[in-house]
Parts: structure tokens; C-alpha cells; sequence
């Protein structure tokens, strides 16, 4: 990627001080404020699925993770064929036009997921490469186009946060235990930091995804979260002292008991709601949170309900001034999101097979659909999740008070 030096400092001598100003967003007390010192509402949509494929949105029941929906299409068509479907379903499932239609929409921002064994080989440390960067390269690529705003989030990290199939885990928040996973985290974080330091589309990092989920032991883990953020940090800045800096709160976002004081200058907070109560009530910790250290917090993931329930969370955040991004952009069959995949016939015979018993090979031999219909569902599948071929949700958008 060529970079360009985007850094224009105004000098203004006035009363004998020197204030400056640069072509980053930043932070200033509890706001986010954009280049020109203004203050900055996030009203964005996550690019779920496409770097981080779940379970839940091809309607597979077992195949949860990306681990697991891998060993399915493996067991579906070979390692091969399978190989071929999800380099064609990453230049797919996001292009130009969707960024296009995103940015059309009223939306001024983006958070995308990714999974870190895109950006290594083999979980070496020494070897920080993979289709990735290059994926990232080109999506930043069409949002500087739009000017639309990216944070990028490590959803699953090595060792994995949180424990369960979000992160790509085996079960449990090994990253926390294992000081090799966590070095590899801080060593990609510091590799993508220093790639798009000057980048000033890119706004900031989401360094993990929903942490310790809360069936873990919490005094246990909980107290090794923050420390683990303090040298993500440090390693980065090495490279990037341009971006913000996104914290999750441990339990899936959504406990900030674990912070102290900020210890950087360019933090926000973030958490995340799904199915609560959509008033005040819901986000009063968190507003008690900005006023103590007078910080700014951010709404990094909700959605996957009514667009009555959206409408009223939005309008409640709206009301408290705390920017969003909702969850997720598009997904298969769904009204839940702002565009729909459409689903064919061929396609449920995959998800019946994805739902059955695949414990043994005579398990595969026998539920296993033909070959045929398999590569129709999955050409057809590659085919439909291109923009063009999608169904607009209008009355989700409208929930969101977008177009």
C-alpha cells in the first residue's frame, strides 16, 4: 500500500501559546472530535461475517465457529474446492459497491471484525503474513473513496478472548494464560499499526473483541485484561501515536468495573448490548463511567432484534450523544440487517447436512448431499451475497434514522 503523509499541522500563535491541529480524528475530554475540533457522533455498521465467518449467519446450527465451518465445507467438497470458495467469498461477500451503498445510506463509518490467522502463518510470530493485508488494503481503499471512517477490531485473537465460537477459540480464554499468544497479538497489532499510522481514514483500533465471556472465573481473569491492553498499547505506539484506541470491557463488553484511570491520551471506551431493556437504565454505568474520567464511550456492537427495538436503543443513545455501530451489515435470509443474501433451495440441503450428526466418516457417507447440489448451493451462495443481487431492509435503516 502507498501511504500518504496526511499530516498538516496549523500553527496559530495566539497569547503567546501554539495550537495545532492534524488530519486525524481524536479526542478531546468525553468527545470524539473530528480534524477540524468538532464533535463527532460514530453512526456505523459492522462488516460481521466477511473476516470472520459465524456460524449463525449461513443458519448453521453445530458449524458455530470458523474452525468449524472450515472442517464442514472441508468435509463438503475437499480441501481444495473449499480453498477456492472463501477466497471468492472474501472478493464477494464485500466489495465496492457495498461500501458505496453503506456510505449512501447515512452511515459514516464501518467497524470491521477480522480474524488473526488472516495476518500469520502457521502462529508464527516471525512470520506476520497472510491474505489479510491485503483484504484490509482494498476495503480501506474504497472507504478513503467514500470517506468513510474505519476502526478495525481483532474479533479473534490468538489463544482467543472470550471463550466461545466468537473468537475461534477451542473453549476457553487461553490468550490471558499464554505468553505467547499474547506477544503475537501485541506483534500484529504493532505490524497493522505501523502499516496505516498515516492513514487518516482508519480511526482507531478495537484491540479485542468481547472479552472473558462470563462463565470463566472472572476474579481470576478479569484483573488480567487491563494489563494485557496496557502492552497492546504500548507496542503499538511504538509505530502509531496518530489513532484512537478502542477498549471493550470485560463479559462481552459490558463491564468496565475492570478499568482505572485512562492511561493513554486517546482511548474510548466501548461496550456492547443486545436484548436488554432498550431506556437510560441500560447504559447508566457506562454514562457514570465517561463523567469519572471524562472519556469517551462508543456502542461497538447491538442489533439481531425488532426494528422497534432498534429504533428505541438508537434513539437512547441518540438522546446521550454515544455513537454506534450496529451488528451486522449482511447476513443470509434475514431482515435483521441492512441488506439480506437470498437463500435457495440447494442451499437448505447444506444446512440440513451442516445440522446432522458429522461425528464419524459413515456419519459423512451417509448425510452428505450430492456433489451436484452442494456446488450449485455454494456457487449460487457466491453469486447472491454480491450487493446487486442482495434485498435491501429499508424499515431497518429506517429504525437506525437512515434513509
Amino acid at each position: 500500500m502507498i501511504k500518504k503523509i496526511l499530516i498538516f499541522i496549523v500553527v496559530i500563535f495566539s497569547g503567546g501559546l501554539i495550537y495545532s491541529q492534524t488530519e486525524f480524528v481524536s479526542v478531546k475530554g468525553k468527545e470524539i472530535i473530528d480534524p477540524s475540533g468538532n464533535k463527532l457522533l460514530l453512526k456505523g455498521i459492522n462488516l460481521g461475517n466477511w473476516l470472520v465467518p459465524e456460524g449463525y449467519m449461513f443458519k448453521f446450527e453445530y458449524a458455530a465457529s470458523p474452525r468449524l465451518i472450515y472442517e464442514l465445507f472441508n468435509q463438503m467438497t475437499g480441501p481444495d474446492e473449499s480453498k477456492k470458495f472463501w477466497k471468492q467469498f472474501r472478493d464477494n461477500y464485500i466489495t465496492q459497491e457495498d461500501i458505496k451503498f453503506i456510505k449512501q445510506s447515512g452511515f459514516n463509518s464501518v467497524r470491521i471484525p477480522f480474524n488473526y490467522k488472516l495476518f500469520v502463518i502457521d502462529d508464527d510470530i516471525n512470520k506476520l503474513e497472510g491474505p489479510g493485508y491485503e483484504l484490509l488494503d482494498r476495503v480501506i481503499d474504497w472507504c478513503r473513496e467514500q470517506k468513510l471512517l474505519v476502526i478495525l477490531d481483532m474479533h479473534c485473537a490468538p489463544g482467543g478472548q472470550t471463550g466461545d465460537n466468537i473468537d475461534d477459540s477451542f473453549g476457553y480464554p487461553f490468550l490471558y494464560e499464554n505468553p505467547e499468544s499474547r506477544e503475537l497479538t501485541a506483534a500484529i497489532w504493532k505490524k497493522l499499526a505501523a502499516e496505516y499510522a498515516d492513514e487518516t481514514i482508519v480511526i482507531g483500533y478495537d484491540l479485542l473483541n468481547e472479552p472473558i465471556a462470563h462463565y470463566f472465573d472472572q476474579e481470576k481473569l478479569n484483573p488480567l485484561l487491563e494489563p494485557l491492553y496496557k502492552n497492546i498499547v504500548s507496542a503499538l505506539r511504538e509505530v502509531d501515536t496518530n489513532h484512537l484506541i478502542f477498549l471493550g470491557g470485560a463479559q462481552w463488553n459490558s463491564n468496565f468495573k475492570i478499568f482505572g484511570p485512562p492511561f493513554d491520551s486517546k482511548l474510548v471506551y466501548t461496550f456492547h448490548k443486545y436484548w436488554t431493556d432498550t431506556d437510560e437504565s441500560v447504559i447508566k454505568e457506562y454514562l457514570e463511567f465517561r463523567d469519572k474520567y471524562s472519556v469517551p464511550i462508543w456502542m461497538g456492537e447491538s442489533g439481531e432484534n425488532t426494528n422497534e427495538w432498534i429504533t428505541e436503543f438508537r434513539k437512547t443513545l441518540d438522546e446521550h450523544e454515544i455513537g454506534w455501530c450496529f451488528w451486522p451489515y449482511k447476513k443470509l435470509d434475514s431482515e435483521r440487517g441492512p441488506v439480506s443474501i437470498k437463500k435457495t433451495r440447494e442451499f437448505d440441503a447444506i444446512i440440513e447436512f451442516a445440522n446432522s450428526e458429522r461425528v464419524s466418516y459413515e456419519d459423512l457417507r451417509k448425510n452428505r448431499p450430492d456433489i451436484e447440489i452442494i456446488m450449485k448451493a455454494l456457487n449460487d451462495y457466491l453469486e447472491n451475497c454480491k450487493f446487486k443481487n442482495c434485498r435491501i431492509n429499508k424499515e431497518y435503516l429506517e429504525a437506525l434514522g437512515l434513509k
